[in-house]
């Protein structure tokens, strides 16, 4: 496999929905997908597209979000994250992940979120978030709390001086999307 990854245009609006439509098997992260792109509050936001030679296998999306009492802080949401079904397991959602963590921190990001798989993110640096008081826009489902997760992409980020509850672009602040 040869893999590249790119940030996406408007031209890729397709093809990402194609990629996230095949990933999941139905069509609701494609939809939310093509509503996050074109939502003005999720600006600025990070698009990328992974493919196989010129075959589109991947995709994640990082959006703008807040922290309140700190919105200073430059903050975004990971999600959704996409790879095709003959593409699983292959360490391309990894490499999408790392690839967006390196051009959020070059951007002076400093926080990203994540409502995802407990097994699957700490692998790429994320932690619990609400040990450390940060709060989802939802309350996270009873046993599932870990799934609630969080990256400082500066690693002398003081957690410590910093708590609150995480508001997103408007098109995400639907309880629907806080379910693991």
């Amino acid at each position: 496999m040869k893999l590249t990854i790119r940030e996406t245009t408007n031209e890729d609006k397709q093809t990402i929905f194609h990629v996230e439509k095949h990933a999941f098997g139905e069509v609701d992260e494609a939809d939310l997908t093509e509503k996050l792109l074109t939502d003005p509050t999720a600006q600025p936001l990070l698009s990328l597209l992974a493919f196989d030679e010129e075959e589109p296998v991947g995709h994640i999306l990082f959006t703008k979000a807040m922290l309140t009492n700190h919105e200073e802080l430059s903050v975004m949401i990971l999600g959704p994250l996409a790879v095709v079904p003959d593409y699983q397991k292959q360490g391309i959602g990894g490499r999408l992940i790392e690839e967006g963590l390196h051009l959020l921190q070059q951007k002076q990001v400093e926080l990203v979120f994540v409502l995802g798989h407990i097994e699957y993110y700490p692998k790429h640096g994320f932690k619990p978030a609400l040990p450390l008081d940060f709060q989802a826009p939802y309350p996270v489902e009873k046993g599932k709390e870990d799934a609630w997760m969080v990256q400082a992409l500066n690693p002398d980020f003081p957690f410590e001086d910093y708590a609150g509850t995480v508001r997103c672009c408007d098109e995400f602040m639907h309880p629907e999307y806080w379910r693991e």
